[in-house]
């Protein structure tokens, strides 16, 4: 069963499974992240039902845009989503640490992902939830298969926990640099518990820690309204972009 979700103020309905996982606001925020310009290429590793991936479709029109995702239900319902949005998408259905053929000879200008949050412990009911929550291939597998589909200069940019913070930055000397790192807290004076990582392949620009991104008003919950905050607001129901990456 599936369902419908809006996005970005109801400019984007998509649809997502009824049970087990549902892209939200890390998607978006990641979508907000991605500098892509028109006319560039775009690959969406674990791209799901495709929100990241077609979120950046609304803020970007004209962009090349190519989702790769393992769970072929899933792949499915983005190609579903492709057709009713009228963005524009290639979904390949296949596991990134065995890349498709299709994909091996091709190189992208920006490469965007959200990686499993989550270690191999416990694992939800639900299969699909669980293979979309709980690392099975690596994170530093997930980096590796950015980095080689990206052109020379392009942009690898990622979502996850803060604590994961420094097995994605030990994973990109070498390779990629100019690294921006925003911290995303939920409430002003909260530690961040996610942060979105930008590098650019072969830079070798210093790394940049930008102020934390604060989601919500106030020091806590209060009454049934939303409580964003107006650069929250922004970029999630009106689709600002993120521009981490120019200081």
């Amino acid at each position: 069963m599936t369902r419908d979700d809006a996005f970005i103020g109801g400019r984007l309905i998509l649809r997502q499974p009824a049970r087990g996982y549902r892209a939200g606001a890390d998607a978006v925020m990641l979508a907000a992240a991605c500098p892509a310009r028109a006319g560039e290429r775009v690959l969406e590793l674990g791209c799901g039902a495709g929100v990241a991936l077609f979120c950046l479709g609304v803020r970007v029109p004209g962009l090349d845009l190519t989702g790769l995702e393992r769970q072929p239900g899933m792949a499915d319902l983005a190609r579903q989503n492709a057709a009713t949005t009228g963005i524009a998408a290639r979904i390949v259905a296949g596991d990134l640490s065995a890349m498709p053929v299709e994909l091996r000879a091709e190189v992208f200008d920006h490469v965007i992902a959200n990686p499993p949050f989550f270690g191999p412990g416990t694992r939800a009911p639900d299969n699909s939830r669980a293979e979309a929550r709980h690392e099975e291939t690596p994170l530093e597998t997930w980096i590796d298969a950015g980095l080689r589909r990206l052109r020379p200069g392009g942009w690898l940019v990622l979502i996850h926990r803060a604590e994961a913070l420094d097995r994605i930055l030990s994973a990109l000397p070498g390779r990629a640099g100019a690294t921006a790192i925003l911290p995303l807290a939920a409430r002003c004076g909260r530690e961040a518990g996610r942060v979105i990582v930008a590098a650019r392949k072969g830079a070798r620009g210093p790394l940049r820690l930008l102020s934390p991104f604060v989601l919500h008003e106030g020091a806590a919950h209060e009454g049934d309204g939303e409580d964003l905050t107006p650069a929250a607001q922004a970029v999630l129901r009106h689709g600002a972009a993120l521009n981490i990456i120019h200081p």
